[in-house]
């Protein structure tokens, strides 16, 4: 796409089922979730900005100078969606990336950037499973920017099946975010491979 593509991170979970703050867990080369997630992103994107909320940010200001805080978290996904995106309406298109997906890589990041256009949803494709992260066109801001309570991006996609565009990659980590330490050690033991 010759627009303007950038990357929302959201980054204002809860860890419940981590047990701890999962973005600052450590991974096996010494980086964070969050520092790895990120700097796969900066390698394709050149415009991220990271939504998360106020207990986060001194820890993630560690790796990255540029965080947007919501202080309304706890409302749930979508809402923290919906803040993020007012702050890009400059934007021709958006990846929405979840910032505890450490194993994607910036091939896949960029690949999506580049197949993204204003008017489309763009899905990425893995042996048949869709996955994240998920580019929205512009003609889709005002909806990402309704959201609220827990739902993301999802209705909107399956209010406009005729927009979807699926993009076959080949980085099975598009389908896995890490949930539990189990799913770290696993992820992490898969990504050596």
């Amino acid at each position: 796409m010759s627009g303007k593509v950038g990357a929302l991170v959201l980054a204002a979970g809860f860890s419940h089922r981590f047990g701890s703050v999962k973005l600052c867990a450590s991974l096996d080369n010494g980086k964070t979730v969050f520092e790895q997630t990120l700097q796969r992103l900066q390698q394709a994107i050149n415009e991220v900005v990271v939504v998360t909320r106020p207990e986060l940010a001194e820890p993630l200001i560690q790796v990255c100078d540029s965080l947007e805080i919501f202080d309304q978290a706890e409302k749930g996904m979508g809402a923290t969606l919906a803040y993020g995106i007012s702050l890009v309406s400059d934007w021709d298109a958006c990846l929405v990336c979840l910032a505890d997906m450490p194993f994607i890589t910036s091939q896949t990041y960029a690949q999506l950037a580049r197949a993204q256009q204003s008017d489309r949803i763009t899905v990425p494709e893995y042996q048949g499973r869709q996955g994240n992260p998920v580019g929205f066109g512009q003609k889709f801001f005002a909806e990402l920017g309704s959201l609220s309570g827990d739902k993301g991006g999802r209705a909107i996609m399956q209010h406009y099946p005729e927009a979807l565009h699926s993009i076959s990659v080949e980085d099975a980590a598009i389908l896995h975010d890490i949930d539990t330490p189990d799913d770290l050690r696993r992820l992490q033991a898969e990504a050596a491979d």
